[in-house]
């Protein structure tokens, strides 16, 4: 092949991938109307630079590169965003005093700039990015902006737009002349038309939601509850996101072999099963599936900590009754477990009232009915848990396929959160206070076991603190030589050395993955608090005392005997009575929560299994490994 003709081949190919870059940006809804309306030039080559912008609108464009139909899609949407976020309005640059003496835009402008349309980037999600992008900075834009301009850009931000070394925003020529009075000749007011663009795509949005939603029920008229669901994407920010994650069942089997009244709800499979012989109205039907889309969202069924968990069901349907009320959300179907005169409490509030009458509780009705209620879960008996799996297959997880990498609490604490941002913007009205304080209790998740063991560990085993001494040299004395400076040397005679005692729980229900987690992270803590050793216990049907053990060493030493139930209490009265280990010594308790009532006369603390409680009451830290 001659040169000329490998050239040529060459320049299709480059221009192939260009006009690829421009179709895919043409067909995203938000994008579509700014693509349509922006000319684009063909530049030639222009050096490190992909493509440039100008205020005029047209897009300058480096044709003598090699860059993949979906990076020149990047590229694009790039460019497309700093005309849609108004970065070249001529009254948005003379405001920010952006032009420069010699013509050019303010780098600290344009870098600021390219972080706001790096940002919305990427939650478009058009293309591949060209350049590497780093972490976005914490800030607004104008903040940004100020603060680059006083202490200079930094590194990582100079080049993270699609000008190589240079800007990507220029000025053009006509910029500084009157502008033409013929309202044909006007340039397009470009943040408009992103506007507009951005109206498409959540309509586009809300029909193939809807249309989702009726392919569920594909070759049958939607029923009521159906148009409910649909009701809550298009039209109630607050409940939308958390909406789209769930799906109807309407099984009559299903609902008679539980025993389902209205509905029910099952949070970890993403299900909301409906009875389809319930007669309630379209607005009923939104008061109920709203109900039930507030279980799962603010995961009640989890927050039973040891709870009779039908009481628990009934104090929280309590709550979200009165919230949906206050709200106006849909109509309330007749005989529903609200009450006035408990607005405003919380449902730990209202299910310590109920116990007090545990006979009228036990005949309140959920909308699951009296056998489970109407949140379902792995709590349930075991048999009732093999009759649903015998009665349908177990479903995928809705998330997998909507959210890759989200887990379930991310999944809904995100949805709640986007909905109550959208409900405030969007003016919905007020929400109940008590239902705004949950949602953002949500945005805040408590901090994990591991972490509050470490804090646990901080205070109350701590290391012995060093002293500074002339007899050894600091680590910075090579900077000094003429200055002696002290080290840090930790003192040779005899001290009281941190330790702490374990007890540990070695029967046979053991779970093998929670002994793993919990020893690894006790060695690791211990040791980075200068803990020579911890004195522990193991126990079963009986104590066994192992002495005092290296921390690292504590895990090998382990042996799950299988002797039965579990006695701790003779372990902890071992150590409380053992003149050897210190008397302010803190004690850690491991257990599965199978074991008997603990009573501990000095600081201690528990670590169980995630989803199990302790068969008593107490006031020491429990963590819980997940």
């Amino acid at each position: 092949m001659s040169r000329q003709a490998a050239a040529n081949k060459r320049k299709e190919r480059r221009l192939a991938a260009l006009q690829g870059g421009w179709r895919i940006v043409y067909g995203h809804p938000a994008l579509g109307r700014l693509a349509e309306s922006v000319p684009a030039s063909d530049a030639g080559s222009m050096g490190g630079t992909y493509a440039v912008v100008d205020t005029s609108g047209c897009v300058h464009q480096n044709t003598e590169i090699d860059v993949e139909p979906a990076e020149w899609a990047w590229i694009f949407t790039h460019l497309l965003l700093h005309l849609g976020l108004g970065h070249l309005e001529r009254e948005t640059l003379l405001e920010a005093d952006a032009i420069l003496p010699d013509g050019t835009v303010d780098p600290a402008y344009v870098a600021a700039g390219c972080v706001a349309a790096n940002r919305f980037a990427a939650s478009v999600r058009v293309g591949k990015p060209l350049v590497w992008l780093p972490a976005f900075p914490d800030g607004t834009e104008e903040s940004l902006r100020t603060s680059w301009r006083q202490d200079g850009i930094p590194p990582e931000f100079r080049s993270c737009g699609t000008g190589g070394d240079g800007p990507c925003l220029v000025i053009a020529d006509d910029f500084h002349q009157p502008r033409p009075v013929q309202p044909w000749l006007k340039r397009p007011v470009y943040p408009d038309l992103f506007t507009a663009g951005l109206a498409d795509a959540i309509t586009a949005a809300v029909q193939s939601a809807a249309e989702a939603r009726g392919q569920v029920v594909r070759g049958k008229a939607m029923r009521a509850w159906d148009h409910a669901l649909a009701w809550f994407v298009s039209s109630y920010p607050l409940l939308g996101a958390v909406a789209t994650g769930l799906t109807i069942v309407s099984d009559v089997d299903l609902a008679q072999a539980w025993d389902i009244s209205i509905a029910a709800v099952n949070a970890e499979f993403g299900e909301i099963y409906v009875n389809p012989y319930a007669s309630l109205s379209t607005d009923e039907w939104r008061f109920v599936l709203a109900h039930e889309m507030l279980h799962a969202a603010l995961r009640h069924g989890d927050r039973a900590d040891g709870r009779d968990h039908y009481l628990w069901n009934v104090a929280c349907d309590y709550v979200i009754n009165g919230w949906l009320v206050d709200m106006a959300v849909g109509s309330m179907p007749p005989d529903c477990l609200y009450d006035q005169s408990l607005a405003g409490l919380s449902a730990e509030s209202i299910y310590d009232t109920l116990v007090t009458d545990l006979r009228r509780a036990r005949r309140l009705t959920t909308f699951g009915g009296r056998a489970a209620g109407d949140i379902l879960g792995d709590w349930l008996s075991a048999p009732a848990a093999a009759d649903r799996r015998s009665s349908r297959r177990a479903p995928a997880l809705p998330w997998d396929g909507r959210v890759k990498g989200t887990s379930l609490d991310d999944f809904y604490r995100r949805a709640l959160a986007a909905g109550l941002e959208y409900h405030h913007e969007s003016g919905r009205g007020r929400l109940p206070a008590g239902l705004e304080e949950e949602i953002r209790a949500l945005d805040h998740p408590p901090l994990d076991w591991d972490a509050r063991l470490a804090r646990w560990f901080d205070e109350h085993v701590r290391p012995p603190e060093p002293v500074r001494s002339y007899a050894r040299a600091s680590r910075r004395q090579a900077s000094t030589p003429d200055i002696p400076r002290p080290g840090r040397v930790r003192p040779e005679q005899l001290e009281k050395r941190p330790t702490f005692g374990v007890v540990l729980d070695t029967s046979g229900s053991m779970d093998s993955t929670l002994l793993g987690k919990a020893l690894g992270a006790i060695a690791s803590y211990a040791t980075s608090r200068d803990v020579p050793a911890a004195r522990v216990v193991f126990c079963d049907a009986v104590a066994y005392d192992a002495g005092y053990l290296p921390v690292e060493s504590i895990a090998g030493r382990v042996r799950v005997r299988g002797r039965g139930g579990t006695i701790l209490q003779p372990g902890v009265q071992l150590l409380e009575r053992a003149p050897d280990f210190p008397a302010d010594g803190p004690i850690l308790i491991i257990t599965d929560g199978a074991c008997d009532v603990v009573r501990v006369r000095r600081e201690h603390a528990f670590l169980i299994p995630a989803g199990a409680s302790l068969p008593f009451r107490t006031k020491a830290p429990v963590f819980r490994v997940r």
